[in-house]
């Protein structure tokens, strides 16, 4: 079974100031590669090198360059899912229905129209559904 993985994943993979979430986001993204379990939103590669190239208090996860040879590794990795009208369409009564912000409608949009079952992310409410996707967590526990 397939599960959609939500941008923090992919950067607390670089994350060293987060030893406990690097280890779980680099032991789901294995897994998700090993098992073939793990679908990225296209959504999620762009973010991830906004998010790890942009400075944080003076510290900065990876260079430029450094994450664009990263996200290129995202691209072989794994499966990428890319954006069409329905999901857009489905984003916006997502919105409206779930009262969730625009990018994590669209990131739930993804999963919902590809019949993925579970997003891993940090951003939304561990156990619960919208619609017919499950939010897993996989930080609970982590520091």
């Amino acid at each position: 079974m397939a599960a959609l993985v939500d941008t923090n994943i992919l950067v607390y993979r670089f994350d060293s100031r987060f030893a406990d979430k690097q280890k779980t986001a680099t032991e789901v993204l294995r897994r998700g590669i090993l098992e073939d379990s793990v679908r990225l939103p296209h959504q999620a590669i762009v973010e991830f090198i906004a998010a790890v190239t942009r400075p944080i208090r003076g510290h900065i996860i990876l260079k430029h360059a450094d994450a664009l040879r990263e996200a290129e590794e995202f691209l072989k990795q794994f499966t990428v899912l890319y954006p069409n009208e329905a999901i857009l369409r489905h984003a916006i009564r997502g919105c409206a229905a779930y009262q969730l912000n625009w990018f994590d409608a669209h990131l739930w949009s993804y999963a919902e129209h590809y019949g993925l079952p579970e997003i891993f992310t940090e951003d939304l409410q561990h156990d619960r559904l919208y619609g017919t996707v499950r939010v897993v967590n996989p930080f609970i526990g982590s520091h």
